[in-house]
């Protein structure tokens, strides 16, 4: 009678600390989700690990206004970094040509306005004396020359100052037709095919040119 009276006791004990380490075990798993849990939220943990959202269009409006702002910035936008060196190359041609012609017609202006000043008939010694400050180059010109050379300079400064501005239009203007050739569907949902036709009401023979165009389907990425 003790013995089995001890059986059962134990039995009861037993079953007491299985539950018990099972109850320990389900409260510090914090990895396996609660059968109390609704079942959304196991579709959610899903959910998040695999995200799928379609990929933005390429915006021909971002590209005009980078490079608007700031030379090769709209081409950096359209991934041609390569374009980047050339649109600074050819900038890089006017402003050159701005600062030459600019530093030369200044002294050119000078040396039109020394030599003018000291070919006068009231002009002083301070005056004679200046003409040691016209450039070495341009000792020895005529009024009429020195004239020359300073207008030709200043146009060529003012042409410089407007090559620069169309530079900077042709880099907007690339950015901006390269942005909408992005998009541009070159896969075979574009077609064109040449079909023999025969004209009904004459019973003529001829050649058809038909385009077959699809409307593009929005591209799918797994964003991870």
């Amino acid at each position: 009678m003790l013995f089995f009276l001890y059986f059962n006791v134990t039995i009861v004990f037993a079953q007491k600390n299985n539950s018990d380490k099972l109850l320990t075990i389900q409260t510090n798993d914090t990895t396996n989700p609660s059968p109390n849990k609704p079942l959304i939220e196991e579709t959610k943990k899903d959910s998040s690990k695999n995200k799928f959202s379609i990929k933005q269009k390429h915006n021909p409006r971002t590209a005009t206004l980078r490079s608007a702002i700031l030379p090769g910035w709209g081409q950096a936008y359209n991934k041609e970094y390569w374009k980047i060196p050339i649109v600074y190359g050819v900038l890089a041609i006017p402003t050159a040509t701005f600062f030459y012609n600019n530093t030369w017609y200044s002294r050119t202006k000078t040396a039109y306005d020394i030599l003018y000043k000291a070919s006068q008939p009231d002009a002083t010694p301070e005056d004679k004396e200046n003409l040691k400050n016209i450039h070495p180059k341009l000792q020895g010109f005529s009024l009429s020359s020195l004239q020359t050379f300073r207008n030709n300079f200043r146009k060529d400064r003012d042409y410089s100052v407007l090559w620069f501005v169309v530079a900077w239009g042709l880099n907007v203007v690339d950015a901006t037709v390269f942005a909408h050739l992005k998009d541009f569907d070159v896969s075979d949902n574009l077609s064109m095919q040449i079909n023999p036709t025969i004209n009904p009401t004459n019973n003529s023979k001829g050649i058809s040119l038909v385009f077959s165009l699809k409307k593009p389907t929005p591209r799918i990425v797994n964003v991870r």
